[in-house]
């Protein structure tokens, strides 16, 4: 479908809209998502510190079963401009600690679309939301965000693929990851993401054309950030820019990787990290900033 002038300046007007939510760092979804990540973590009490991304587990949408699209998605409108395009990715963002988080803590966000912008891309029409959030505990802000999303129509049959990026080779620390469907459906129900093509195999080939269920891309970047806590015994980030470069299927195992880059940061504090696919295309690029 195209996308008229008209829709576009009806879609701008979400632009300056904002919406604050309250909720509260609590134990239960950090265990479930040390669980979910296979990692030993011991169990976490009032004062643990909240990794990085893992402010992703709280200020869940909760819309109601009747308010949901068909592709598991809440339908179009309320908050996030109702784009008339069928498909939604969250394409990347970034990131910046002020203040660390941590269990116990009540927080609350401040989210403001800040941009709603069109290009006509070589497979359609491309409109891009971006919305920032702000989330504080009782200290002030901890934490600022800006969220990409991106929404695109549905390929042609005869649309031909974007040609493949091949991934670094230099990477310093490396960790295989074999998805498979208890891992996104258990990512899924920690974020209460509905969106089928996670966890609904038939929907994913047989509707959205897709060989196989779409791994997370804010499930990716989690891994990301987790290879550096990994690898850097006690670091913690500054900042942290990520984006989504091709879809990960869960049909093969993928990599993520990390390099520090000293060109750039001879102090070592800059990361580049990445992911990548069986055959070694990116999928994932990032940039980590550590304290």
């Amino acid at each position: 479908m195209r996308i008229e002038d008209q829709t576009i300046k009806h879609l701008q007007e979400w632009i300056g809209k904002s919406e604050s939510i309250s909720d509260a760092v609590t134990a239960a979804p950090v265990r479930a998502l040390s669980a979910t990540l296979d990692r030993p973590d011991p169990m976490p009490t009032m004062g643990t510190f909240l990794p990085e991304l893992w402010h992703w587990l709280y200020f869940l949408p909760h819309a109601r079963q009747s308010e949901i699209g068909p592709d598991g998605h809440p339908k179009r409108g309320g908050f996030l401009p109702p784009v008339p395009l069928p498909r939604r990715m969250w394409a990347g963002g970034r990131l910046e600690w002020i203040k660390p988080l941590a269990v116990g803590d009540a927080i609350e966000r401040t989210s403001t679309i800040q941009s709603v912008t069109h290009k006509s891309g070589r497979t359609g029409d491309l409109i891009f939301v971006l919305v920032r959030h702000e989330i504080s505990n009782a200290s002030g802000i901890a934490l600022t965000e800006e969220h990409d999303i991106v929404y695109r129509d549905a390929p042609a049959p005869d649309d031909k693929p974007v040609a493949p990026t091949p991934a670094p080779t230099d990477a310093t620390w490396t960790k295989t990851i074999n998805p498979d469907d208890v891992l996104l459906f258990r990512y899924s129900a920690l974020t209460f993401n509905g969106h089928r093509i996670h966890y609904d195999r038939r929907y994913v080939t047989e509707v959205e054309g897709y060989p196989g269920l779409i791994v997370h891309g804010p499930l990716i970047a989690t891994l990301l950030v987790d290879l550096v806590r990994q690898s850097i015994l006690g670091a913690t980030l500054k900042r942290f820019e990520f984006r989504a470069i091709r879809p990960t299927f869960d049909i093969n195992p993928f990599s993520v990787s990390a390099t520090p880059d000293l060109t750039l940061d001879p102090s070592g504090k800059t990361i580049r990290v990445w992911a990548q696919d069986h055959e070694g295309w990116l999928t994932m690029q990032a940039t980590a900033v550590l304290n």
